[in-house]
């Protein structure tokens, strides 16, 4: 992974000191917080519900054992024991003091971490799939290119106050686990047919109010051009996108009212004037960065072939944890392990101090101090051997992260909604637990098979639940919290929006509701073979608009 320069060391640690000087201006009345609220953003500082939140940058989800024993550490020292990992690949804490985040901070930097661009309109935290350098089916590593973007937009003169956020995602395989096309720009790392490797280029994705799917704008740009052809993409937007209206200010508004084709001349046209010049990448420096993601050396473990048939024979718990929450590695002798922060009836994304250090000590011993964050808020080991498997489900099960439902019903997203969130109009955690909790039997999730629920406690779609294949939306009416199911939503190649299939349900009527959502699938589908999202698109919402609300759906 990416190691900090003498700049970087020297960057993170002016800015922890001038943070500083801020909080101690604002802690005294010297600042009111009309005039602090920019500052603390641009450092990751949020004022929620209850208290102030801090959100910190893993940057493309990767991150070592020493890194993660820091964000136990912090979560144990400065907040409440837990934190809670995001789908934009970071962590967020809940509850530190404001005179405490300085030092936090500067705990951070000290194993090359940071909170900046995770917040304001700016380019935030580049996203990249969670099993890069590791999966079966990889072109490509894509983070050496994301953290090329990286270093290229932190604090770009250019780009930190643009009409809004700015999410970039990259991904290297022909699945897409990066969910680049709901991003304001996503790049697919192919080959063309020379050989060369270069990014098919999409841009205006986004959930929020008015969620789109990107549309691609380049079928191939060749590596040396990524920073040239997306300064020309931020250029075309800082210039045209709107500044007057917050909810028609990201880049997805702009490809809609100016047209795709429009749009793609405009950024053409830009490019022209940057291409061959000094954003071109050099073969040296992009040679240097991926250096940094050289894969570790795994030598070969046939034994564990043998190892692991015994052990799932043994114990069907491990047999169930292996088939959900392993996959294929390139190396034939390994496997790439999901931790699921998902527990039937937890709540999505949390983790404790204590379950962090003991990640952290696994990933050192059975992993090559290797862990990533995925954008679905778990944690994963991408290196692990067949024969290391069975001491990995031990060590994980003593600490509660052993559930094996990757990708399954109870494999849920949800923001914090209203528990945290002053911008929700419903809880999302509650909902989350409830349903898990209903459809926590090992036999009955087995039976569903692949189901991705996705929830957000409001309109801004914190929770994915555009693309999930259940989505539930919290909203407000007369005072009270109703939630909106979308049917049909996914974030992998082949991008969908949920449709909204009718009125909304109470809160405790929503769980029954995604259960009858769940029967009707069961009992349409055509074989086990064909899971929620194909036998969805086979039929149709009206099956489900009838589960749901019978004769009044008939009559619509």
């Amino acid at each position: 992974m990416y190691r900090y320069d003498e700049f970087d060391h020297a960057f993170v640690s002016s800015r922890v000191e001038q943070f500083r000087d801020q909080v101690a201006r604002r802690l005294s009345g010297e600042l009111a917080e009309d005039a602090f609220k920019p500052l603390r953003l641009m450092n990751g500082v949020y004022l929620q519900l209850h208290a102030y939140m801090l959100r910190v940058a893993i940057p493309y989800g990767t991150l070592n054992a020493r890194q993660m024993r820091m964000l136990a550490h912090i979560a144990r020292k400065y907040d409440r024991g837990y934190g809670h990992f995001t789908t934009r690949q970071n962590i967020q804490y809940n509850w530190p003091k404001l005179s405490d985040t300085p030092d936090i901070l500067a705990e951070l930097a000290s194993v090359e971490m940071h909170a900046l661009q995770t917040s304001g309109n700016c380019i935030r935290n580049v996203t990249a799939d969670h099993f890069a350098g590791a999966a079966a089916d990889e072109v490509a590593d894509p983070r050496p290119y994301a953290e090329i973007l990286r270093q290229w937009s932190s604090v770009h003169p250019e780009f930190s106050f643009l009409p809004r956020k700015f999410k970039i995602a990259v991904t290297g395989a022909e699945r897409d686990r990066a969910a680049i096309q709901v991003h304001d720009v996503g790049l697919h790392l192919k080959r063309n047919d020379q050989g060369e490797i270069g990014f098919a280029v999409y841009v205006g994705g986004g959930q929020g109010r008015t969620p789109m799917v990107a549309k691609k704008i380049r079928d191939f740009l060749p590596e040396a051009d990524l920073l040239s052809y997306t300064t020309a993409i931020m250029r075309v937007y800082n210039l045209h996108g709107r500044r007057d209206n917050k909810y028609k200010a990201r880049i997805k508004i702009l490809v809609h009212e100016t047209g795709t084709e429009e749009l793609a001349r405009q950024v053409e046209e830009e490019f022209a004037h940057l291409q061959g010049a000094e954003l071109t990448l050099p073969e040296a420096d992009i040679q240097a960065i991926t250096a940094y993601f050289a894969p570790p050396a795994l030598a070969d473990r046939p034994e564990g072939w043998a190892q692991l048939a015994g052990w799932k024979k043994a114990d069907e718990g491990f047999a169930r944890w292996v088939q959900q929450n392993v996959q294929p590695h390139k190396h034939p002798d390994y496997g790439m392990v999901t931790i699921s922060l998902k527990p039937i009836g937890g709540i999505p994304g949390d983790a404790t101090d204590v379950q962090m250090e003991a990640i952290a000590a696994i990933a050192e011993e059975y992993a090559f101090d290797e862990i990533r964050i995925s954008h679905e808020q778990n944690v994963i080991l991408p290196h692990v051997a067949l024969a290391d498997l069975e001491p990995v489900y031990r060590a994980l099960a003593a600490q509660g992260l052993a559930t094996a439902n990757a990708g399954l019903i109870t494999d849920i997203i949800a923001c914090p909604g209203l528990d945290y969130c002053a911008l929700a109009n419903a809880r999302s955690i509650p909902v989350a637990q409830a349903i898990s909790s209903r459809f926590g039997s090992a036999a009955r999730q087995a039976e569903i098979g692949e189901l991705k629920i996705k929830i957000s406690g409001c309109i801004n779609a914190c929770g994915h639940h555009h693309v999930g294949h259940i989505g539930l939306l919290g909203v407000e009416k007369k005072g009270a919290e109703l939630y909106q199911i979308t049917l049909g939503g996914s974030a992998d190649e082949h991008t969908s929006i949920g449709e909204i299939i009718g009125r909304g349900f109470e809160p405790e009527k929503v769980t029954d509701a995604v259960e009858k959502v769940v029967d009707t699938y069961l009992g349409l589908r055509l074989s086990k073979e064909e899971t929620f999202l194909e036998a969805y698109r086979r039929v149709g919402p009206q099956p489900f608009k009838d589960a749901l609300y019978g004769e009044t759906a008939k009559a619509a």
